[in-house]
């Protein structure tokens, strides 16, 4: 069988975050990608410019749709960014008894742009957030899910990712982008305990769609069979090689993308000489 993933999440027409991101990561990592449209944002790698939220109806017909005919075995939830939409998402989620359900809480875009109104915020944890196997917030978004100061350790990381296992996810994957030091480490927080996940914290600047691309090789490898521990592992792998690479190309005057397609371009390159 074709493994299949599906993001709900809002666009970026540069193509290095939101949806488009997703979907590529998806490919990159063999699986074919589907995708939920629920806000179309207008922004590049210097910013966001402007937003326009799809009705909720809408976004219900378009899950309707891909549910309907194709067997997902995977979501990843990115942008929703009001309440309406995220209830109409989870109502959705509910009645396709979707599974292997991954959220990116997506506040803020990594231009310090906002991309929830703060009015849904509420509205994500109370009502989407229990229906995740796995959500991955990173620092900020943990500390506005919790209305809590921003954690500064691993210690702190670990009692906010248990704080936030007790909204309801299965587990939380507290990214440590945000933080210091040498190494960027993620904490995978479940009932089992903790798993540390570390690299090399890489010096560039073409960070733009990390969120989106972690949460989506999670959802990949979810999708492909792995168990939860492997998938985050995998993701995590993944992320590095993609953020290692992401100076070989050149897109955009700001925060440019990832390089999605590093392990594939060179084969291609390879292939033509």
């Amino acid at each position: 069988m074709t493994p299949i993933a599906l993001t709900i999440a809002g666009t970026d027409p540069t193509g290095g975050a939101g949806m488009q991101a997703d979907t590529k990561t998806f490919a990159a990592l063999g699986v074919y990608g589907a995708s939920v449209v629920t806000a179309l944002v207008a922004q590049n790698t210097t910013g966001v410019q402007a937003v326009h939220d799809i009705p909720a109806a809408f976004v219900r017909r378009q899950m309707d749709s891909v549910f309907d005919d194709l067997k997902v075995d995977a979501v990843k939830i990115g942008m929703l960014s009001v309440p309406e939409v995220i209830e109409t998402v989870a109502a959705g989620l509910a009645a396709h008894r979707a599974r292997n359900v991954v959220i990116d809480p997506v506040m803020v875009a990594a231009s310090g742009d906002p991309l929830l109104r703060p009015e849904a915020v509420a509205t994500l944890r109370d009502t989407l957030l229990p229906m995740a196997l796995v959500i991955t917030p990173n620092l900020p978004e943990a500390a506005a899910l919790l209305d809590a100061p921003m954690a500064c350790s691993e210690e702190e990381m670990a009692s906010q990712g248990a704080a936030l296992l007790e909204l309801g996810p299965r587990a939380v994957l507290m990214k440590g982008g945000h933080g210091s030091g040498a190494e960027s480490v993620d904490l995978l927080v479940t009932m089992g305990g903790v798993t540390r996940l570390a690299a090399p914290r890489l010096p560039t600047k073409n960070t733009h769609g990390t969120g989106c691309t972690l949460s989506s090789a999670i959802a990949a490898g979810l999708a492909r069979g792995q168990d939860l521990g492997r998938a985050v592992a995998v993701a995590k792998d993944y992320l590095t090689k993609a953020l290692a690479a992401a100076d070989d190309i050149e897109i955009g005057r700001g925060h440019g993308p990832v390089h999605h397609f590093h392990a594939v371009w060179p084969e291609l390159e390879r292939a033509r000489a």
